[in-house]
Parts: C-alpha cells; structure tokens; sequence
C-alpha cells in the first residue's frame, strides 16, 4: 500500500530532490530519478520531476518500500508538556478546532519552549496518527485554528486554503479610524528582516523584486470617536502580517502592535498594550464533507477594551 505525505509549511517551496534528502536520506538520487520516471512517486496524484517545487499542503504518494528510509516524522525533543484540550472549541472525527491564546506561538523557533506544535499529541485522544497543523497563526494574534487528526484530512483543509475556498474573519482594534467605513486594501508586500519573532514585512510596488501580491476586505463595525475602532477583516490572500501591515497602512494601527504601528499602537487608561488582533470565525470546506464554520470569543484583553470603549458583540 502507497504511503501518503503531506507537504509541511517548513517545506513550502523546496525542491522534490532536496524533500526527499530531508526526509529520506538513504534513497540515492539515481533511485529517486526512477522512481519519478516510472510515476511511483506522486504529487497531488499526478506525475513529477525532481526538480518541481512542493508546496505546503500537497500530497505525495510514495512507495511503501520507503518506509524503512524515513526520518522520523516526530522528534521525540519537538514535543513540549502541556496540554490544548481546554481550548478546543469543536472537535469530530477528522478536525479539531482550537481557540489559541494570544503569546502562545504555533510553531516551535528560537527561545521557544511551549507551541501548539510541540502539545499536539494531547489531543490525539486515542488515535494512532498525530494531529497535523493546517495553518498558522501569529504568537500573539488569538483565535482559530484548525488541527487535523488525519493525513487525509490534512490534506483536504491544506487544498482548502490554497484555493481560497475558506471564509476568515479577523477583529482588530485599532488605533485611530479607517477614514472610509469600508474598503478594500491591495498592497503588495514583501519579507524583510529574519524569520520568527524578528520576521517583518514591508509594503513595496508591485513590481519590486520579493513582492506578493495582498488584498484585504475591512470594514468599521463601530467607533469610540476618532481614537479607537472595532475592525473586521477579511484576507483575501494569506501573506504574513498582512492584516497588520495592511491596517497601519491606513495610519490606523493595530492596539499593542508595536512592530508596525510604533508608539502610535499604545493603548490609554486601562487597555492594554497587547496586540489586539483575533481570529474571531472561518468557514472552510469539512473533509469529510459539507461546511465547517466555527466561531471564537474575545481573548480577555480585547474583552475588556470592548467593554471600556462601549462595544458589544455583534
């Protein structure tokens, strides 16, 4: 029987040949080759070279005699004590949805001890496959995310996402008002700076060499006169940041987003200067069929901050 394997996001945009020397260092090159030339290796079910690159979220279909040559999927120092059962918000056989914590990173880096990544073993509840991240969210944005529970279910959410078939809405509170209630926000960006915590974005034209095309749909849900406002946001595409750079953009900067917003990000009186960015609902396509819309409450700072500036959910 073919072994399935799902393109991880640390493997987004690496060569076929150079997944298979991470992840199966004792298959010589020249067995690889004909494997690819006889079709026995797999990509999202069609044929491939070993010069195509994968993307995060694709299946590769491989060969059962690999197995014996795979690095292990789990490092044993990856995993972190802890558990996410109190977050779950929906779980079914196939996904479990998370409402994450602000400050609780989703993948493990430097300095890090505690990520969702390293405690997904605490809600495999009995099944023998490991719980699978789908996407990302920032340390310190809150909300939802979805986990699968299977290979395939991965999978299925993973093509999903990359044809845009999911609905995400974000709350933010921001600094200042949008000058238009509504809009639209195209503003292509590009990476500068390191990865993890030092990882920034920057807006550039379009043509300028690393930019990414962006949009984000906004809109003002209500005002507590022109210093601060409660902002949906709907990303279009999915870059890093985006949401954050896209609303400082407008001079009208994230609370406690400090990486873009500067000074102007601080809070006043008794709300906080922590960022006030939250995943608040999705509705994507269910693996196993049908919709999958689920909805998370306010972090406790963006709570209070509503409550002192006079908004109630909507």
């Amino acid at each position: 029987m073919a072994d399935l394997r799902v393109v991880e996001a640390d493997d987004n945009g690496v060569r076929l040949d150079r997944w298979f020397r991470r992840h199966y260092p004792g298959l010589p090159h020249s067995r690889l080759e004909k494997l690819l030339r006889t079709g026995q290796v797999r990509l999202d079910g069609k044929r491939t070279k070993a010069g195509d690159r994968v993307a995060a979220g694709q299946t590769l279909r491989l060969p059962p005699q690999l197995l014996s040559m795979m690095l292990p999927e789990t490092p044993s120092p990856a995993k972190v004590s802890g558990s996410l059962r109190d977050f779950i918000l929906h779980m079914d056989a196939s996904v479990v949805v998370l409402n994450k914590p602000a400050g609780l990173a989703t993948q493990g880096g430097s300095g890090l001890t505690r990520h969702v990544d390293g405690m997904l073993d605490s809600l495999a509840f009995g099944k023998k496959q490991r719980p699978r991240l789908v996407h990302r969210l920032d340390r310190d944005t809150s909300g939802v995310l979805i986990v699968a529970r299977t290979v395939p279910a991965a999978a299925a959410l993973a093509q999903s996402l990359r044809r845009r078939d999911a609905q995400k809405i974000y709350w933010a509170l921001t600094k200042g008002v949008p000058k238009k209630p509504r809009g639209t926000i195209k503003l292509p960006l590009a990476k500068e700076g390191m990865r993890g915590r030092d990882e920034r974005m920057t807006p550039v034209e379009k043509d300028e060499e690393g930019a990414k095309h962006a949009m984000t749909d906004y809109e003002v849900i209500a005002r507590a006169g022109n210093d601060f406002a409660w902002v949906a946001a709907k990303p279009i595409t999915g870059r890093t940041h985006q949401i954050r750079v896209h609303l400082a953009s407008l001079g009208t900067p994230i609370v406690g987003d400090f990486k873009y917003g500067g000074t102007d990000a601080r809070g006043r009186g008794d709300i906080e200067n922590t960022l006030h960015l939250h995943a608040r609902s999705i509705d994507i396509a269910h693996p196993d069929g049908g919709r999958l819309a689920v909805t998370a409450p306010l972090p406790p700072h963006m709570e209070k901050a509503f409550a002192l500036l006079g908004f109630g959910e909507k």
